[in-house]
């Protein structure tokens, strides 16, 4: 599937139900994520379909994608920004359709300054999303991506030292074709952080890039020599 394909396949699949459906509990979960966090450069990197940084206060927002309406064209796995630069990262479904979703993460890592943030979303493949995806052909968006277990993903956020400050999930109801079908699951929504806190259809974490310095104490050697006689 060529890249204006996918996009086209995305697009068409956030038109449908379970594409509402998901893209409603996505957009309030960024919105509110993105509102507070402070600085001057903000990127989302993929769904260009999508506007998650309408929220937030940074003056400067870039859409960066391989899309013809992108910001700034560009591979996530080599971005041609400026190390400890950028203040905030969102990465809606963005490791899931890449090939190399860790190299995505240490270019994340590399961009942000110090206490910069990244926000990400991620289908759940413990989920009835995941289900879904295993009981069905693979060759439809979203369908054809490569759900990420959580844990790995934690992994790759302590290892690169991006620490998990925020997170939850959503999605709870099965991905349902029919709009009649999804009401009747509402009830799951309103109830699955209780019931089944770790089966939502999607995954949200929200990281900041910690940098610890060094700070060499040195002993006071005159009150701690005692002096010969």
């Amino acid at each position: 599937m060529s890249i204006a394909e996918g996009m086209t396949a995305a697009t068409q699949w956030l038109a449908t139900p379970p594409g509402q459906y998901l893209l409603a509990r996505e957009q309030v979960y960024f919105d509110n994520a993105v509102a507070d966090i402070f600085g001057y450069h903000a990127l989302q990197l993929g769904m260009e379909e999508l506007d998650l940084l309408r929220a937030s206060r940074i003056p400067l927002r870039v859409h960066v994608g391989r899309g013809a309406t992108t910001g700034l064209r560009t591979d996530f796995r080599d971005l041609p920004i400026e190390s400890n630069s950028v203040d905030l990262m969102v990465l809606p479904h963005t490791l899931e359709f890449s090939d190399h979703p860790h190299q995505i993460v240490r270019e994340v890592a590399r961009a942000l300054r110090p206490e910069g943030q990244v926000v990400i979303a991620g289908f759940n493949p413990l989920s009835l999303w995941g289900l879904r995806r295993g009981m069905s052909g693979r060759d439809a968006f979203p369908w054809n991506g490569s759900f990420i277990h959580l844990p790995r993903v934690k992994d790759w956020f302590a290892l690169l030292g991006l620490e998990i400050v925020a997170g939850s999930m959503a999605c709870y109801a099965p991905p349902c074709a029919d709009q009649k079908w999804l009401d009747r699951f509402a009830f799951m929504e309103k109830v699955g952080d209780r019931w089944w806190p770790i089966a939502g259809g999607v995954f949200f974490l929200q990281a900041i890039k910690r940098v610890r310095g060094i700070r060499l104490i040195m002993p006071k050697w005159s009150d701690n020599v005692v002096p010969k006689k």
